[in-house]
């Protein structure tokens, strides 16, 4: 069988190229050994050499697609060969990061499945190649699926977790020939080492409090052991789970979410100053200071010709201003970050911009699947980093 003779370790080649000065010359000379490599995947993968007749073979050759391939130095133009039964993949690409491999999956999963829109089956096509086969997502599931589910499933008595952050958020998916509409649960704790790890996830039917229960027990049974704070915002169901499985618990009402609350009963015009005393509210040091902002705030409104205007905002207010001031109890290093859920919020963003792309999920199974890979690479992530995430962390923690 022909074979590729260059002995490559990819890992050194892509950091030498990336280290040297990318004239058209080295960038020519890449592109012919990645493609020779692929070439050389090929053969060994139909377990027969180009124009050779063989009892071992296992498929046909099918041409090729063209590939751009990012590196940091720059893009290279690659020729990917292909199989007639679409099931050859190659290895070169295996770098980038599992949440990418998880979004090309979906999309892949749902042409297969006939749900796609053509802007996804457009994408497919120059992803991986113009033919895609409930083969070809049967093997990529094979190597991501069991890393995911370790991932998941992981014991969580190794640490302890003094702060949770919890979310959900809404997704369509398709069910027995139904779009229907399915929430995605998602767990941030601290560690003792001041980093944020992702504790788990879960693709279900609409917040309820049995479902968040459902979550919370799930986690327990993990070895999570009970939290100082939960902060969340003010889905009631939510809150009443929060009470049930952590006894003892606080929790904080994300501060982000309740400024918008009141703010929006507020009138359109001319209410500036108010809006700016509700924000100060929630940025105080101490209760006092709290109170004191308060009462600026009530005396501000009084004074004003259509205070009946703000009569529900200062209902809002004073139904959840203790709730929304839980995060005072703790050190004040910490409650910039303890008072919103604001880092689950950037994971959100992150995770619609791929939601929008496929539109609709074929099952739940592919939902999982990609918001999982997203949230195992940002949990990665942090670990690797130096910078912690609260600013300073207590002893009694340790």
């Amino acid at each position: 069988m022909t074979q590729l003779n260059i002995s490559l370790d990819f890992d050194e080649l892509t950091e030498a190229i990336t280290k040297s000065d990318m004239n058209t010359a080295m960038k020519a000379l890449a592109i012919s050994v990645f493609n020779a490599y692929m070439e050389a995947e090929r053969d060994q993968f139909l377990k027969a050499n180009r124009y050779e007749r063989s009892e071992d073979r296992v498929d046909s050759r099918n041409g090729y697609y063209d590939r751009d391939f990012r590196l940091s130095i720059g893009k290279l133009n690659l020729r990917v060969p292909r199989t007639r039964s679409g099931q050859f993949s190659t290895q070169l690409f295996e770098k980038y990061c599992r949440s990418d491999q998880a979004f090309v999956l979906s999309m892949v999963e749902a042409v297969v499945n006939g749900v796609s829109t053509r802007k996804v089956t457009n994408i497919v096509e120059n992803l991986c190649g113009e033919q895609v086969s409930k083969s070809f997502v049967s093997s990529v599931m094979t190597r991501l699926d069991p890393e995911l589910k370790k991932f998941r499933e992981r014991s969580l008595t190794y640490e302890k977790f003094p702060y949770l952050y919890v979310d959900a958020l809404y997704l369509k998916v398709h069910e027995e020939s139904r779009v229907v509409s399915k929430a995605l649960y998602i767990a941030q704790g601290v560690n003792s080492k001041n980093k944020r790890e992702i504790l788990g996830f879960k693709v279900t039917g609409a917040e309820s409090e049995e479902s968040w229960s459902s979550f919370f027990r799930e986690l327990r049974d993990r070895g999570l052991r009970q939290p100082i704070m939960v902060t969340s915002d003010a889905h009631a169901g939510l809150k009443r789970a929060i009470q049930k499985e952590f006894p003892g618990t606080s929790w904080q009402r994300c501060t982000a979410h309740f400024i918008r609350n009141i703010t929006d009963k507020m009138p359109k015009k001319k209410s500036r100053k108010a809006r700016q005393l509700v924000s100060q509210i929630f940025k105080s040091s101490t209760k006092q200071e709290a109170k004191e902002k308060r009462a600026e705030l009530e005396k501000l409104v009084e004074k004003k010709d259509n205070k009946a205007k703000y009569t529900r905002s200062l209902e809002i207010l004073d139904e959840g201003f203790e709730d929304a001031l839980q995060y005072l109890s703790q050190p004040e290093p910490y409650q910039i970050s303890l008072r919103t859920t604001n880092s689950l919020e950037r994971l959100n963003q992150e995770i619609r911009r791929r939601e929008r792309v496929v539109r609709i999920f074929p099952n739940e199974a592919a939902a999982e699947r990609l918001f999982g890979a997203i949230l195992q690479d940002y949990h990665d992530q942090w670990q690797e980093q130096k910078r912690t995430f609260l600013r300073d962390f207590s002893p009694e923690f340790q």
